[in-house]
């Protein structure tokens, strides 16, 4: 146990502020240090816009998001805006809501940048009050889901009523929209009884691809190994691996829905705060 929470403290150490230094074996191919004040570079990130996904309560919007100190800091906070959705007895979630209710952002790198195999960094402090549900995640372009492949670098949401950090991926099987889930689960109190304020510190999720598995860690402590063998999609997509294709990055902020819980008000604004996003290849040999 001593050993584990000196390698989780070197590796947050290592995780907040400087710059991109590529590890021994590996070459950078593109990051984002989220140097500049104001908008992230819209030559890496696009956003998505409105009501996504899971019965969530935040409407994505760009305005949400921005660089400061150093960081991407994507906020979620109450806004009581009419919902341009809006149809009065309406069954559609995204539409029986007459206001917004809550705003927050979801920042991706479709068309722009991508992953296919390597390694992915990803230095962050994630918010860790009830309703929170941030995430770092990829998906393939060239099927729906979840014959596209997605993978889970890290998302923060309740299991049981209690906190809890994933790593997850899920690809596809002989029914529509019906993913196969190779999850991890890890109770937050993992991490909390080894450092009761991991919360107030950056972390560092980390991903390691290639053509045999995907290993997905926090502060080095490995969370879950996925081996590619068994990735493989069902009869709509085809048979095919999508973790054989390159993928894209997203960094969001969601609320409630399927999965956060219930949102305490009172710690609005929530902050996502991301220090870095780094991704490097194997160095050739």
């Amino acid at each position: 146990m001593k050993g584990m929470a000196i390698t989780a403290l070197l590796a947050a150490l290592a995780c907040a502020g400087g710059h991109a230094e590529s590890p021994a074996g590996w070459e950078l191919v593109w990051h984002d240090e989220f140097e500049q004040a104001g908008r992230p570079d819209s030559t890496i990130w696009s956003y998505e816009e409105g009501y996504a996904r899971n019965h969530e309560a935040q409407w994505y919007q760009a305005d949400n998001a921005v660089c400061r100190d150093g960081c991407l800091v994507i906020e979620a906070r109450p806004d009581s805006r009419p919902n341009p959705l809006y149809r009065s007895g309406s069954t559609d979630w995204r539409a029986s809501r007459p206001t917004l209710g809550y705003t927050a952002s979801s920042l991706h790198t479709r068309g722009k940048k991508s992953v296919h195999y390597g390694r992915v960094e990803v230095c962050a402090r994630i918010p860790v009050a009830s309703g929170a549900w941030p995430a770092i995640w990829l998906l393939g372009e060239e099927m729906e889901w979840p014959s596209c492949g997605e993978i889970d670098m890290m998302e923060y949401y309740q299991v049981g009523g209690k906190p809890h950090i994933l790593a997850n991926a899920c690809w596809g099987n002989d029914r529509p929209y019906d993913a196969v889930w190779n999850s991890s689960k890890t109770p937050f109190t993992h991490f909390t009884d080894r450092d009761p304020q991991w919360a107030d510190k950056f972390h560092l999720w980390r991903m390691d691809w290639d053509e045999q598995s995907i290993r997905l860690y926090l502060d080095d402590e490995l969370l879950n190994e996925i081996p590619l063998s068994s990735t493989v999609n069902g009869s709509i997509g085809h048979g095919t691996n999508p973790f054989t294709r390159p993928q894209y990055l997203l960094l969001n902020l969601a609320l409630g829905g399927d999965n956060g819980g219930p949102i305490d008000d009172s710690a609005m604004p929530m902050r996502y705060e991301i220090d870095y996003v780094r991704v490097y290849r194997p160095t050739a040999r």
